[in-house]
């Protein structure tokens, strides 16, 4: 039996709950949430766990095993390194990995000394749609030249304090929202970024709030244009103004084969039961010779749809956590690979302020 100690227990900290809840062979054993709305929520979920009232309280429980941080964006290196310096147990930590450039260099002396594994929880991987599709999409495409992923959804969520509603807490929408898009290019491209360039602008979501006299800045659509080494390209289109649409994600991948696309819906409980059963994730194969489209449904299990936003994802990296921290896995999404997605979100924050392509 594997013992988490939760850091954070927002919205999404309250989903890792329920699919650790799923594993069977772990449990909550403390959880650490200053909200006391989040905190009775989070208990609910697991009523075994106890309540903490800080990181140094929770490091003090000796039956922990390792540690979820799903704090706000802006807190991950300040806590990751508080418990390098106590504690350095394994770490499964929420995305974004950070959310100012100056705090980079701190994550590298962090990575370099921290002698258990990190694991950034990039949940989009694992989506079963898309998982299939990365596994086929060399195959179909013989040589992905071109990548698109489009994402039309629903506007930001209330989250505690209204954190998440300004860039420099959160890092800007490119870098909260979109650094799992840009881990997924580099992932599926098996390449390295050279240049971006991209265009946001907020335009019709949270416009008439305000909290604490300040009003939102961050963006609710753009479009994003990498180029990557290998000499492919990708383009990232996010509407956050698009519930209406039948599949919240939509990714294409073109080569001189074929093409081979994902499709994702959104989280259930947004869909309006008058339109009936809430459409199946489903992959499309497109080769050029011979022509004509090939659909197959990759349904997930109801009970994982139940547990979370992400289509049985967070429980499917939970799996794979589970294995590293026992000491059998290994770390498949790393710290560098969470940094780097920062990274390309942070160039596209600035090329869409500037006008300007930024070079990496």
């Amino acid at each position: 039996m594997i013992n988490y100690g939760i850091i954070g227990a927002g919205m999404m900290g309250q989903e890792h709950i329920r699919n650790i809840r799923l594993l069977g062979d772990a449990r909550v054993e403390a959880i650490l949430e200053p909200d006391p709305l989040m905190a009775g929520a989070a208990s609910r979920l697991a009523p075994e766990a106890a309540m903490v009232g800080s990181v140094d309280e929770m490091l003090k429980r000796n039956a922990l095993d390792c540690l979820l941080i799903a704090s706000p964006n802006h807190v991950h290196v300040d806590q990751m390194e508080q418990v390098a310096g106590q504690r350095p147990l394994p770490l499964l930590v929420e995305k974004p990995l950070f959310t100012a450039p100056d705090q980079a260099d701190r994550l590298k002396r962090l990575s370099s000394d921290y002698p258990a594994p990190i694991w950034v929880a990039m949940e989009y991987r694992y989506m079963p749609p898309i998982a299939m599709m990365i596994d086929r999409a060399e195959d179909t495409t013989g040589g992905i030249r071109m990548l698109t992923v489009r994402e039309h959804r629903f506007p930001f969520l209330d989250k505690v304090g209204a954190w998440n509603r300004f860039n420099a807490q959160s890092g800007g929408t490119l870098v909260e929202k979109c650094c799992h898009f840009f881990d997924l290019m580099r992932l599926i491209l098996k390449s390295e970024p050279v240049r971006i360039m991209a265009s946001a602008a907020q335009d019709v979501n949270h416009q008439a709030e305000e909290y604490d006299g300040k009003r939102p800045d961050i963006w609710d659509n753009g479009y994003v244009i990498v180029d990557f080494a290998s000499g492919a390209r990708a383009m990232l289109e996010l509407c956050m103004f698009a519930e209406g649409a039948r599949y919240q994600e939509h990714l294409s991948a073109m080569g001189p084969k074929g093409k081979i696309e994902a499709l994702v819906p959104g989280p259930g409980r947004f869909w309006p039961e008058s339109l009936g059963p809430a459409p199946v994730p489903k992959i499309v194969v497109s080769p050029r010779n011979p022509r004509g489209e090939q659909e197959l449904d990759v349904p997930v299990d109801p009970d994982l749809l139940e547990a979370g936003d992400h289509n049985g994802s967070t429980f499917y990296q939970h799996q794979r956590f589970l294995e590293v921290v026992r000491g059998k896995g290994r770390v498949e999404v790393t710290l560098d690979d969470g940094a780097r997605a920062v990274a390309m979100g942070l160039a596209a924050q600035q090329s869409a302020l500037t006008g300007e392509v930024v070079r990496l």
